[in-house]
């Protein structure tokens, strides 16, 4: 496909985690994922969310994660399979019940932090995954990393999938993202994350810390609610995709 006819592109937030900034974040994004219990989100926070994105026309994801509220959900959990399953039902249950109340519909489901990163690279916790999200599959986008573990089975299973990439994170020579432990882990400067999300639309590559081009898919871009500099670069992403497709049209 040309590259001046991938410019419909969706980003995506992870929001309802307690930063507080969802007013100023939605109006500039397509869909968001909603914490939903997990690693962060309650009830009211969820309400408010989803309220926002109703507004302004946001698709709506459920963001569940490992149950590990004193960790942000980042550290990998040791859990048994049902535990972990019922976690997983119970959060995004919780969700949907917020949903039904606003008589609108959940659009995606996308992990969250240590739970996204296993289940992209584990095939047991991948299946575990798929398993809790089961009665979802034939109406409702999973939000996977591509060529990921979860990738390849959600699609023999039948599930609908959306090949996500991440804007404001730097990626490993193996497509997994760099240690939120390095300095190096996040892109925080505005042109860097365009340039950055250019280029994976462009090219279908991403540049690795190593500096190697490596071949990436992606149909959804993240920008992490809680990265300090997320207001601004979905400012100047609004902005300056708004030039682009007006001098398409040209």
């Amino acid at each position: 496909m040309d590259y001046f006819e991938k410019m419909k592109i969706d980003i995506n937030c992870d929001v309802g985690e307690g930063i507080g900034n969802e007013r100023d974040l939605l109006p500039l994004i397509s869909s968001c994922n909603i914490a939903c219990g997990g690693h962060a989100g309650d009830a009211d926070t969820m309400k408010e969310v989803v309220q926002l994105a109703v507004n302004k026309d946001v698709k709506i994801g459920a963001h569940p994660s490992y149950p590990d509220r004193a960790n942000f959900g980042r550290i990998s959990m040791e859990i048994s399979s049902e535990e972990l399953q019922t976690s997983i039902k119970n959060q995004i249950d919780s969700l949907i019940s917020i949903l039904n109340r606003h008589n609108t519909k959940l659009h995606h489901i996308k992990p969250h932090g240590a739970l996204y990163n296993d289940v992209a690279k584990n095939r047991e916790t991948a299946t575990i995954f798929l398993e809790a999200i089961e009665k979802y599959k034939e109406k409702v986008f999973l939000y996977v990393p591509y060529n990921s573990r979860i990738e390849t089975l959600a699609l023999q299973k039948g599930f609908k999938i959306k090949r996500e990439a991440f804007a404001d994170r730097n990626y490993n020579a193996d497509l997994s993202l760099v240690s939120r432990k390095l300095p190096n882990a996040l892109i925080q400067k505005p042109k860097l994350v365009m340039e950055h999300i250019i280029r994976m639309i462009k090219d279908s590559k991403v540049k690795t810390v190593e500096g190697e081009l490596i071949t990436i898919e992606a149909d959804t871009f993240c920008v992490h609610g809680d990265t300090l500099t997320a207001l601004q670069i979905l400012t100047y992403l609004t902005v300056e995709f708004t030039k682009l497709k007006s001098s398409i049209k040209k």
